[in-house]
């Protein structure tokens, strides 16, 4: 038996939606991600001039004026927003059963209404007004126009993550603003920042100006591939400071996205070491790498003064970042500069620490208790955890797992490793969110991730009880900028498959279907060239369009 959405749909292509005279195509209609449940009419509402826009509160006061600047930038057209009108054209109206970010769209031929229970709900009805949206030319006056429907939506996951690897190569403060700008249309609502790593320090910090003096800025790359032996002969730099982060994190907050920021720690500190060598663990002055991968150096975690710097620098963050989330990286630490240090090996056997990974985890668990005293929540990659995922490397094959067990109020970020880890850690009660680099990092080619593999991507690991999905909070898709220098390529990385991943984390899989998606795509594309978003819009042969030496 077919579903009624899928009936809806066949009926969609077959028929058309018309207004008058005018037919509709499908991928004309069309939403992304997917709503989940959405009855389309035969006729459409039109946009006009003062036309009045009721809002009772706050909240549907931001997003109806979101939807007038949207109007007013795109079409030219005027909308009033008025508090005392319940007759206006447009209708913003609380329905206390839906639940945070769940919308309703009630379209017909003479009135819009939207209802939501917060605000995020309020401006994700906009986001899917401004997909609807069609300038419809079959008149002798272009009119802009929303086909009559029925929408009731919901996101499926919490976590809708896009992750920028700034610390590699920065890419600057327009350009995170337009991705910002992408996610909020497609409805993501996490922008996971990865600001510091050993190729570069990007966000300032008061209390210690060498991280950027020093720290932001290398002197050369490595280019193509890892130990290519190649580099560009140009140096690289860049930071953001605190006004600009501040800025940036308000113009998230306006698209209902909260910003992420990731310190690492202990390993990927080299840039922090190259700037302040009592830092580190052996004791070496350093350079900001030029090579890309794994670095020798930790922070020395037995130093008061190094825990103390930790707690310095994410005092500072928390002012910048009011995400109940920060994230402390915690992946690829190398243990051998720990392992050769007798003063560190001191520390373990006096602490009663039998392997290095004991002596991570119970650094990471002394600052989730410091990050948990300042009202937030840390996140880590699941390295965190003590387990060894890194065993065919011949740095880390002998690496012994820790004993140590991780503070469970710690959200597991799971990237590598037997999907059988993250489903463990689900059962034991830690929160996920599930980023599996064979799936989700988009630094990979579309050859290894194409757009079909990227939309069809599970973050809830098969086999997992129904009474531990709530410990999967969603997912993260990543860029990863290694090898993706510029803002072009970040973006032929990124689009489309952010796209996909957005449906991924929005809709539920019963109302998913890739061709239906594809259509959509077709649509959405059209809005990213008067954007200037760039794309790979040839699937079949994506290098064609980049433009680099990758």
């Amino acid at each position: 038996m077919r579903q009624p959405l899928t009936i809806l749909i066949l009926v969609l292509i077959t028929y058309g939606c018309v207004e008058k005279n005018r037919t509709f195509s499908s991928s004309e209609v069309s939403i992304i991600p997917r709503p989940n449940e959405l009855v389309l009419g035969e006729e459409s509402f039109a946009f006009k001039n003062n036309l009045s826009v009721y809002v009772e509160n706050p909240a549907q006061k931001s997003a109806g004026e979101y939807l007038v600047n949207l109007l007013r930038n795109t079409a030219n057209i005027n909308l009033v927003i008025n508090d005392s009108d319940e007759k206006a054209s447009i209708v913003f109206a609380k329905d206390e059963d839906l639940q945070p970010e769940a919308y309703k769209l009630n379209i017909t031929p003479r009135q819009v209404l939207v209802q939501a229970n917060s605000p995020s709900g309020y401006f994700y009805a906009v986001q899917s007004i401004q997909q609807l949206m069609i300038e419809d030319q079959s008149t002798s006056r272009t009119k802009w126009v929303l086909p009559t429907s029925s929408i009731n939506d919901a996101p499926l996951f919490g976590w809708r993550a896009y992750m920028l690897d700034e610390a590699r190569y920065f890419q600057g403060e327009e350009f995170v603003k337009s991705i910002l700008d992408q996610m909020a249309l497609l409805k993501m609502n996490v922008f996971h920042w990865h600001l510091t790593d050993d190729g570069g320090w990007r966000m300032e910090i008061k209390k210690y100006p060498k991280l950027t003096e020093i720290g932001s800025h290398r002197a050369d790359s490595e280019i193509e591939t890892w130990k290519s032996g190649k580099t560009s002969g140009e140096a690289h730099g860049g930071y953001y400071t605190q006004e600009q982060i501040k800025n940036i994190v308000a113009y998230a907050a306006e698209r209902h996205i909260t910003i992420v920021p990731e310190f690492e720690m202990p390993g990927h500190a080299s840039a922090a070491i190259a700037a302040y060598t009592w830092l580190g663990t052996a004791g070496i002055d350093i350079d900001v790498p030029i090579t890309f991968g794994r670095h020798y150096d930790n922070y020395d975690v037995t130093k008061p003064e190094v825990v103390q710097f930790v707690k310095d620098v994410l005092t500072e963050m928390f002012e910048l970042f009011p995400s109940k989330v920060i994230h402390i990286g915690g992946d690829e630490v190398g243990y051998k500069v720990w392992e050769e240090s007798n003063h560190v090996r001191k520390h373990m056997k006096d602490s009663g620490l039998n392997t290095p990974a004991d002596l991570q985890i119970a650094f990471t668990n002394e600052i989730s208790k410091f990050i948990e005293k300042n009202g937030r929540r840390m996140m880590g990659w699941n390295e965190i955890m003590g387990i060894n995922i890194h065993q065919g490397f011949e740095e880390k094959k002998d690496d012994k797992e820790a004993e140590t067990e991780l503070a469970k109020n710690v959200v597991v970020h799971f990237w590598k490793g037997n999907l059988e880890l993250a489903t463990a850690a689900a059962q034991k009660g830690y929160g996920i969110v599930n980023s599996l680099h064979s799936e989700t990092y988009l630094d990979y080619s579309y050859e290894a991730i194409d757009l079909e593999k990227a939309y069809n991507f599970k973050p809830i690991p098969d086999g997992l009880e129904a009474k531990f999905h709530k410990n999967i909070y969603g997912l993260g898709c990543q860029m990863w900028t290694e090898w993706t220098p510029t803002n072009k390529d970040v973006s032929y990385q990124t689009f489309p498959r952010i796209a996909a991943y957005a449906e991924v984390g929005w809709t539920n899989p019963e109302n998913k279907d890739f061709d239906t998606f594809s259509i959509a795509l077709n649509k959405l594309q059209r809005h990213w060239d008067v954007v200037g978003i760039q794309y790979v819009s040839d699937l079949n042969n994506p290098s064609n369009e980049k433009g680099t030496s990758h």
